[in-house]
């Protein structure tokens, strides 16, 4: 009888373990906090070439990410993290996290307190689980799972079509037209959070395609919450004033603003590293190393950089020089880059980003750039004799 009653409770303990991929026991090493749309779990310290966070429940959250103490600090290794859909109970594949983020080399970001290094968040969907792996060369410390609820508290997004004060072309300029792009209220950012004035650079000379990377897995319905987490994740998980792009662009080719202080204005951006200064970006919601960009996103990403850098004068098809701020793997500070004007975010920074896929597609996005920068003019009036019911009109001189 004892030992049936053994069997039986080492074998609810085993059932208990394997469903404790819901509810595993915690210790102290393995605290949580959460803090306006961020709920954060401590990554056990140990191995200082493999650290793991074990399955368990959290609290609800559709976009994760890793982030560590020291913000110049790289990840040389790899970061994957596996989640549980709240829908359907079922645990995902084994996703590998981006490691390319980098605190920028100037400005408000960089000199904020409390800034962590991290890796590019990953759009995940409804989810109520998580476990991860992270492992490498000596790895930083203070590693902590950053999981991202952007529908916390927001009942309804509402879509509406920014209306900026917009200074005209300068002087000879490609007359490109606006492209109609969702407001920071239409997608719902919360503008408490942004503690520090925008930064304005002396111009905007170049513009860097991104991606966000991840999943092309969501719905355009679904856009507005990647972008307020995206938003919540650069500025409390890696502690930056505002999200990092300049503009955001979903699978459907809809256009959201960015970072604040207005889209017709030269803002200082967080999205590549060591060229941030006097260049724009867009970053493209989804993964393009694994999916072709659609007809929809290539126009949306050549009409914004027609616009944009339309202000300036500036032919988007051209080259132009621009002198790195900082060593960043790819260039030294102080060394000279002969860049296209819309550029790829691997072209300044040593990355797969924006994707292979989208990557190819820059040159056909600069020839749409073109076009929309130099609007087709009037036909002529014709030259030769009208003819109208078989009578010949000459005319008029």
């Amino acid at each position: 009888m004892t030992r049936l009653l053994l069997h039986t409770a080492v074998a609810t303990a085993l059932a208990a373990g394997t469903l404790g991929l819901s509810q595993p026991a915690r210790t102290s090493s393995d605290t949580a906090s959460s803090s306006d749309g961020v709920h954060t779990v401590r990554v056990p310290d140990g191995d200082p070439h493999e650290r793991s966070l074990d399955p368990r429940t959290t609290e609800p959250f559709s976009m994760i990410g890793v982030t560590w103490d020291d913000p110049e600090a790289a990840l040389d290794g790899t970061a994957q993290v596996r989640t549980r859909s709240r829908e359907s109970g079922e645990w995902s594949a084994w996703r590998a996290l981006d490691t390319d983020v980098r605190t920028p080399e100037t400005g408000p970001d960089r000199d904020r307190a409390g800034g962590r290094g991290g890796t590019q968040p990953l759009w995940t969907g409804p989810s109520d689980g998580v476990q991860v792996r992270v492992s490498g060369g000596r790895l930083p410390e203070g590693l902590r799972v950053e999981l991202v609820d952007p529908d916390g508290g927001w009942d309804a997004v509402h879509t509406t079509v920014v209306e900026p004060d917009v200074a005209g072309p300068a002087a000879g300029a490609p007359a490109a037209e606006r492209p109609a792009v969702t407001s920071r209220a239409g997608w719902g950012a919360d503008e408490s959070l942004v503690k520090d004035p925008p930064t304005y650079t002396t111009g905007t000379q170049a513009l860097f395609v991104h991606h966000t990377a991840g999943t092309n897995d969501y719905t355009c319905a679904e856009s507005a919450s990647i972008v307020r987490g995206v938003f919540l994740y650069h500025v409390r998980s890696n502690g930056w004033n505002d999200i990092g792009y300049h503009f955001l662009v979903d699978k459907c080719g809809t256009v959201f603003e960015g970072r604040a202080g207005g889209i017709d204005k030269p803002v200082l951006g967080a999205h590549t590293y060591g060229f941030n200064t006097a260049t724009s970006s867009i970053s493209v919601l989804g993964d393009y190393g694994r999916t072709t960009a659609n007809t929809a996103v290539r126009e949306s990403v050549a009409k914004v950089a027609a616009w944009k850098l339309g202000l300036y004068g500036i032919d988007p098809t051209g080259t132009v020089v621009l002198t790195a701020g900082a060593d960043n793997g790819k260039y030294k500070a102080g060394q000279k880059a002969t860049l296209h004007r819309i550029s790829g975010h691997r072209d300044g920074y040593p990355t797969e980003c924006p994707g292979q896929h989208l990557y190819d597609d820059l040159p056909e996005i600069r020839t749409l750039a073109g076009k929309a920068a130099k609007p087709d003019e009037p036909s002529p009036e014709p030259a030769g004799p009208v003819i109208e019911d078989d009578v010949t009109v000459a005319l008029a001189r």
